[in-house]
């Protein structure tokens, strides 16, 4: 009779606790993908060797189309 309702039932946080280890061993069972080298699209470019280094490609020029006013 003397007991309060703190929102949480035994049985929720019984609940919660099994579906936490439950995730938990999953993951660990898991093998870790396979790293593949660097894609080719992500490779860095040589620095140039009398410096500069800006090219104005087509990324740029629709930048500089959005920020006319």
């Amino acid at each position: 009779m003397g007991q309060s309702n703190s929102g949480v039932s035994r049985r929720s946080l019984f609940v919660g606790a099994g579906t936490a280890g439950a995730l938990a061993a999953a993951v660990r069972l898991i093998p870790a993908a396979p790293v593949a080298g660097t894609p080719a699209a992500l490779a860095l470019k040589p620095a140039p060797e009398r410096g500069g280094g800006y090219t104005l490609s087509a990324h740029v020029k629709q930048y500089y189309k959005t920020t006319l006013v």
